[in-house]
């Protein structure tokens, strides 16, 4: 593996995503397409209320922004371009508890899939070791879709 590409790396080189809306600041791990992402979303991210709680819809975008790093970092191993994809869909999402600005979550995401443009993962969310979210997502790859080698 190249030096360049060691981990821990910060998220920021995988995803376009910036804050206040870039969620996920990590990767700590990778492994043939399972990865662990250190997230610490601040008071200004525009998903964490005015009570300070982080809103349930961001623990979706936390795996959809997950997925995004493992992509990234497979594409860069493989010395391509970072794919740009989609969240095209949720499944099975199960939320059992909240999250608070400036709490460091583990995100832990794994392609089980993917299949013309499409890839599928199943992913979780961890607070002091307590699983608080987990659910499948499917999301769109541009570069896959239309043809590309992503």
């Amino acid at each position: 593996m190249s030096r360049e590409l060691t981990l821990p790396m910060p998220a920021e080189r995988f995803i376009p995503h910036r804050p206040p809306m870039r969620l996920v600041d990590t990767l700590i791990s990778w492994a043939d397409g399972t990865a662990e992402i250190e997230a610490r979303p601040g008071a200004d991210c525009i998903l964490i209320g005015a009570d300070g709680a982080l809103a349930e819809a961001a623990l979706v975008e936390l795996l959809a922004q997950g997925y995004a790093v493992v992509k990234g970092y497979d594409d860069l191993l493989q010395g391509k371009e970072i794919s740009e994809g989609y969240l095209v869909g949720v499944r099975k999402f199960q939320i059992a508890g909240r999250a608070r600005a400036g709490e460091r979550l583990l995100v832990r995401i794994r392609t089980v899939g993917s299949f013309e443009g499409f890839a599928v993962a199943e992913g979780e969310v961890e607070r002091n070791g307590e699983i608080i979210a987990s659910g499948t997502i499917k999301l769109w790859i541009v570069n896959q879709a239309a043809g590309g080698h992503a």
